[in-house]
């Protein structure tokens, strides 16, 4: 049962038209309910289920004298003043508790009316009955002279199928409360006990004897609809009739009864003989395959004043309802049970089965929640099980046929295509294949049909279709992915499957599927592939080996900087450059001086070392923007292009000098080299690339003819 409720949500959202089943049956239900139209049903049902409880122990503590019809016919009818007192008299020589007159003395029964009203006035354990007035009786009142704390209502509440399921404990006529007779003689043997009857502790307006709430009747509560519920009404939790002990009143005048059976106990005293017609039905009064069997007012007075006692000294609860959300809810559970079994079973046998075990699981939770005091609806949730069974299997039975009609023109259409085409319900089974797919798969389509991709392929391939097939079914939007097949023959293809949904007038979901065959593209694509790989790895060969060229054509090997190459082409840019831009740009030429001594005299590695070292000191000098060259030997250049003002060559040159002029430490060697620069001012010394070169090696030659270590401008 657990297991089954765990999977509703599941199950539920499995066919729309399960939702909408269990809704719309739990909502007729409970408007029909509402309505009162099940009133009839329910009581039964509860009745049978009263009927059906393990016998109690006897009520030890009542004892009932029956006025039968022998009584009457040896003291007569109605009963006279003098007997009743006689009678009185002789049962309190007994010692009882209290002694409870259910039988009616409105007006004088003489002889002995005196002695009655007398009888009466000095017993005042004794509690007489009274009729209070309403729209289906007459008042009767209690003997005159009788005190009202010795009187009570013996009114009963009978529901329309003319049952005694209720107990009125209070009334009001006129702004005065009434105290029913029931009542009056329990408080009295209860006062004895110390046990009084007060105001609930959850709610004042409620009544309550020991522990237990005597909790009101209301008028919607329940299986009833609209009740009458005026007064303070409580359901009876019945005894079974049989277990209250009986004494005749012609046994106790005649001595025939022990004053000890008498003693401590409640003594009720009322008609039984049938032809006082005092009779009334009870939740025991309907027997299978047996006549109706009704019982007398004293007994039912009896079982309503021991369901008080019960309550207060037994802890013995009283019958209570559901909340009617509660109700709603369960109701509503048991139709979408009726529902989930339907939508799971795979014939009628089993499901008819299993809604068989559900009744029985039903009967026994409500015979258990009635040992436990609560009465919860039966009627309402059987007949939500079966309707919601009932209509989900009509409609079944019409999605299945529609089903058949699509599946059949879908097979008709997909034969007579060449792609491999399938065909899936919701479970995931194929419910039509074509023969392309028989060829692609290696399958016969009787060995696939029915069964799903756990059953024919690998594990692997089954999870991922699986998967790829509930995506679709859950976005409900067409998908197309690439994937991997295996032939029974162990060869795998590789396919582009597009999958998409279809709806027939049922309802029913199709999954359709289409599978081309990419294997052979795919080969083609990764050849296509590894070539394009190859030639893009040879032309990054290419690019290097460009780039290593061009480095060697355009770099000085010695000290890396730019060769006389470079030095012409940078030359000629920065002057075209600085035409358009209207700048400033100046030629630095410069000579080492006394260099050939010192490679001569330590050798050319030294002077390899002193040219490379030269080489970094200029180029510290200069900005990022500035280019220096190696022409050859120990000539080098460098390119000032946008010069602010033409001085800024000398300042440039004394940094070079005073630089180039410090010592260097190489190889434990210490060298000192000194530079002679001659400069030329692009566009004052010349606005030619040949122009300017010339200017500035001149004046790099007059640098040495006037000393060396020193700068001079071109003239």
């Amino acid at each position: 049962m657990l297991h089954r409720l765990r999977q509703l949500p599941q199950q539920l959202l499995r066919h729309k038209i399960t939702p909408l089943t269990v809704g719309g049956v739990t909502s007729v239900i409970l408007a029909v309910r509402v309505l009162g139209l099940l009133q009839t049903w329910e009581w039964a049902a509860w009745d049978y289920l009263v009927r059906s409880r393990p016998l109690e122990t006897p009520e030890e503590r009542i004892l009932i004298i029956a006025v039968t019809e022998q009584d009457i016919q040896t003291w007569g009818y109605p009963l006279t003043d003098q007997v009743v007192a006689q009678l009185l008299q002789t049962l309190d020589a007994g010692q009882p508790r209290v002694i409870g007159l259910d039988i009616y003395r409105s007006s004088p029964r003489e002889p002995g009316t005196a002695l009655l009203r007398q009888v009466i006035q000095d017993l005042p354990h004794v509690v007489v009955i009274e009729q209070l007035e309403d729209e289906e009786t007459i008042g009767i009142p209690p003997p005159a002279g009788t005190p009202p704390e010795q009187v009570g209502f013996n009114n009963v509440v009978h529901d329309v199928d003319g049952v005694i399921r209720r107990s009125l404990l209070f009334s009001h006529i006129d702004g005065q409360r009434k105290t029913s007779f029931a009542l009056q003689v329990a408080r009295r043997y209860l006062k004895a006990e110390g046990i009084t009857l007060q105001a609930a502790a959850i709610n004042p307006k409620f009544a309550q004897v020991g522990q237990q709430v005597l909790y009101p009747f209301q008028k919607n509560l329940g299986p009833y609809s609209w009740a009458d519920d005026q007064g303070y009404q409580v359901l009876v939790n019945y005894r079974d009739h049989g277990l209250f002990e009986q004494v005749s009143m012609g046994e106790i005048l005649t001595g025939k009864v022990s004053p000890e059976r008498l003693r401590d106990r409640i003594i009720l005293i009322g008609y039984t003989a049938e032809s006082v017609k005092d009779y009334f039905s009870s939740p025991y009064s309907a027997e299978l395959l047996q006549a109706p069997k009704q019982f007398s007012g004293v007994e039912f007075h009896a079982n309503f004043i021991s369901q008080i006692l019960s309550a207060g000294l037994d802890d013995r609860g009283l019958i209570q309802f559901w909340w009617p959300w509660l109700e709603g809810l369960w109701i509503l559970i048991w139709a979408a049970m009726g529902a989930v079994i339907v939508g799971r079973g795979r014939s009628p046998l089993r499901y008819s089965i299993m809604l068989l075990a559900c009744l029985g699981i039903l009967t026994l939770t409500a015979y258990g929640a009635l040992l436990w005091g609560w009465w919860i609806p039966v009627v309402p949730p059987v007949l939500a099980l079966g309707s919601a069974a009932v209509l989900l299997t009509s409609y079944l039975a019409y999605q299945e046929e529609e089903r058949k009609r699509s599946t059949e023109f879908l097979r008709s259409i997909i034969d007579n295509i060449p792609d491999p085409i399938f065909v899936k319900d919701s479970q995931h089974r194929w419910l039509v294949l074509n023969q392309a797919f028989c060829q692609f798969s290696g399958y016969p389509s009787a060995q696939i049909l029915g069964r799903t991709n756990q059953e024919i392929f690998t594990p692997a391939e089954a999870a991922e279709f699986d998967r790829q097939e509930q995506q679709v079914f859950e976005s409900r939007q067409s998908q197309e992915v690439e994937e991997t097949y295996t032939h029974t023959d162990g060869t795998t293809y590789l396919s582009a499957t597009k999958r998409s949904l279809h709806q027939d007038a049922a309802g029913n979901l199709f999954l359709v599927g289409v599978i081309h065959d990419i294997t052979e593209r795919k080969r083609v694509e990764e050849e296509l592939r590894r070539t394009t790989a190859e030639l893009t790895r040879s032309n990054h060969e290419l690019q290097a080996t460009q780039d290593r060229l061009h480095r060697l054509a355009y770099t000085d090997s010695l000290t890396g900087l730019a060769n006389r190459k470079a030095f012409f082409e940078s030359f000629q840019a920065t002057l075209h450059w600085a035409k358009e831009q209207q700048k400033l740009v100046g030629l630095l030429y410069l000579d080492l001086d006394g260099f050939k001594a010192i490679n001569d005299s330590l050798g050319h590695t030294m002077g390899d070392l002193l040219l490379q070292a030269v080489a970094q000191r200029i180029s510290h000098c200069l900005r990022d923007s500035d280019r220096v060259a190696r022409l050859g030997g120990d000539e080098f250049t460098v390119i000032l292009p946008g010069l602010k003002q033409p001085l800024d060559i000398n300042t440039v040159s004394a940094k070079i000098i005073a630089t180039l002029g410090e010592p260097y430490c190489l190889d434990d060697h210490k060298i000192v080299v000194t530079v002679s620069i001659g400069s030329s001012l692009y566009p004052q010394d010349g606005e030619t690339e040949e122009i300017l070169i010339n200017k500035a090696d001149h004046a790099m030659y007059a640098a040495k003819q006037q000393g060396r270590n020193q700068h001079q401008r071109a003239t």
